[in-house]
């Protein structure tokens, strides 16, 4: 017999029909829930209903009725009232889990912070598909609720589609946009791919998680391997890849915490049950400082709601919507009336030089020469000097578009954390590979890929340039004998004088500056050296 939490009365179920016992009120077509108090039915309602609490069976006249359920204030909240996972599993991996998020309670408030501006939007999402509540806990496994987590894989976004699999579910990808990034278009694409699996693996939820994460190949690869020598086929069962093996514990672990918070003496920071951000159709291209300008918020606010955009724009191409706060969507929507096309985008008039290519003009103007192409009706990249050339431009510095993918990837590779580390700058040769490279400078392959946003499967360039953090020397007492200096260049100098003064190699200066012993230094021009300062004439 189970106990109603909200009656504290013994209820048993009667063929679509809920009895509580101790006052004999019954209720009809009512789903249980531990967040949401049932309703009190109109007495004229029970009054028709005939019950015989002795055999179990209740009869109505009365055509069903469904009744709303009370709101909560908190989408944690709502979220834990539809779990339908088992969760009293006690299986080692999900203990280890559970131990280790109990004992990081600040990992709870940091998290929440994150998620504060997308948890209503995935959990309203999974629930117009009826699917299981702890799927909005996924993304605290995949990404820590970061739409702008990259992994070493190559995965991307809050749901940490790789490549092939983002294109599969209809997430474009191009230097302007990433779908997978899109919170919004991202939902969409991990809910259908979910929805697939589940289907695939006969409604199994947690063989459907565990294929999201390595693939539905392996996992239908371990159960042919069980189902051969006699063994069973749940996910508990399968011999699957290590990191699929901690990764479904590691949502329920976590589910477990949030449904029994309580007991584990553990606080989960409240977010509230309403949509944080609307999506304004905007019908073209448009700078996003201005555009967070006519909404009246911060660009970094801007980012952090439109994730995908890599640039400091939206893409020529769309999607051509906008998220915004709630509270903005207005604004928005009025200053964009008022706003004239062509005013969108800040637009210059380039007059084409002698030695100039498409790419070149591009590069330095930090577009694409297929942007360039299509503003200016080209069909091919061949220029003529002289003629002039239409370039879109932002309307404020690079630095102000702090998240776009350029700053973003400058501030990891600038990062504070690293700065008992020596910074170098790799530029690619034929031949060259995250292996190769990693050997060279004594560091390990995944990390060349995350100081550089690339994973280790991507394609080098020749030419690319990858930032290295090498370690530093340290003497017999532990202390480091590599010491960073600025040097100015002056009249006369050369990368070889410079070099012998201090000792290093010319191969150094250039790769700790991004130069190329070609070209001459200016006097007045700002070097970073690393000097062994037992060894340098100082």
């Amino acid at each position: 017999m189970l106990i109603n939490k909200f009656t504290k009365l013994p209820y048993i179920f009667v063929a679509g029909v809920t009895v509580t016992l101790g006052g004999c009120l019954v209720q009809k077509n009512i789903q249980e829930s531990s967040v949401y108090p049932t309703q009190q039915i109109p007495q004229e309602i029970v009054a028709s209903e005939q019950v015989n609490l002795t055999t179990n069976v209740a009869i109505s006249e009365q055509p069903q009725i469904e009744l709303k359920p009370e709101p909560v204030d908190d989408v944690w909240m709502r979220i834990k009232d539809r779990f339908q996972f088992d969760l009293t599993t006690e299986h080692k991996s999900v203990i280890q889990h559970r131990n280790w998020y109990a004992k990081h309670p600040g990992y709870f408030k940091r998290l929440s912070e994150r998620a504060s501006r997308y948890l209503y939007h995935v959990t309203v999402a999974l629930e117009e598909q009826n699917m299981p509540s702890e799927i909005a806990l996924l993304p605290v496994v995949e990404s820590a609720y970061d739409p702008f987590a990259y992994s070493h894989g190559r995965a991307s976004g809050m749901w940490q589609f790789i490549p092939a699999t983002g294109k599969r579910f209809g997430l474009e990808q191009n230097w302007w946009y990433d779908g997978r990034r899109d919170v919004v278009r991202s939902t969409e694409a991990a809910i259908k791919y979910l929805q697939y699996l589940h289907r695939r693996f006969d409604d199994d939820w947690l063989l459907a998680l565990a294929a999201y994460n390595c693939g539905e190949g392996n996992v239908r690869k371990a159960i042919r391997k069980n189902r051969k020598q006699g063994k069973a086929t749940d996910f508990w069962s399968l011999d699957l890849p290590e990191e699929t093996r901690s990764y479904v514990p590691k949502l329920i672990a976590f589910a477990q915490l949030l449904n029994e918070s309580e007991q584990y003496n553990l606080t989960f920071p409240e977010i509230a049950n309403k949509p944080y951000f609307v999506t304004v159709d905007i019908g073209s291209q448009i700078d996003l400082a201005q555009a967070a300008d006519l909404a009246g918020i911060e660009l970094e606010e801007l980012y952090r709601l439109n994730p995908g955009f890599n640039q400091w724009a939206t893409s020529p191409s769309g999607p051509h919507q906008l998220s915004v706060p709630v509270n903005r969507a207005d604004q928005l929507k009025q200053n964009l009336a008022q706003l004239p096309p062509e005013k969108r985008i800040n637009w210059i008039r380039y007059t084409i030089k002698s030695g100039d290519s498409l790419s070149s003009i591009a590069a330095h103007y930090k577009t694409t020469t297929k942007v360039l192409r299509e503003i200016n009706g080209l069909t091919t990249n061949s220029i003529r000097a002289g003629k002039p050339l239409f370039v879109p431009l932002a309307s404020k510095g690079a630095e102000q578009y702090v998240l776009s993918a350029a700053e973003r990837l400058k501030s990891k590779q600038n990062r504070a954390s690293l700065s008992n580390r020596i910074k170098q700058i790799h530029i690619t040769q034929a031949g060259d590979s995250f292996w190769k490279i990693a050997r060279k400078y004594n560091v390990g392959m995944r990390d060349v890929a995350r100081w550089n946003n690339l994973g280790t499967t991507d394609v080098l360039r020749e030419g690319q340039k990858l930032v290295i953090w090498s370690k530093a020397s340290k003497g017999a007492n532990g202390t480091e004998l590599i010491r960073k200096v600025g040097y100015r260049v002056r009249s006369g100098d050369s990368l070889a004088l410079i070099a012998q003064k201090f000792n290093i190699k010319i191969s150094d200066i250039e790769s700790w500056n991004g130069i190329n012993r070609k070209k001459y230094l200016q006097p007045g021009q700002s070097l970073k050296l690393y000097v062994d300062v037992t060894r340098a004439s100082l």
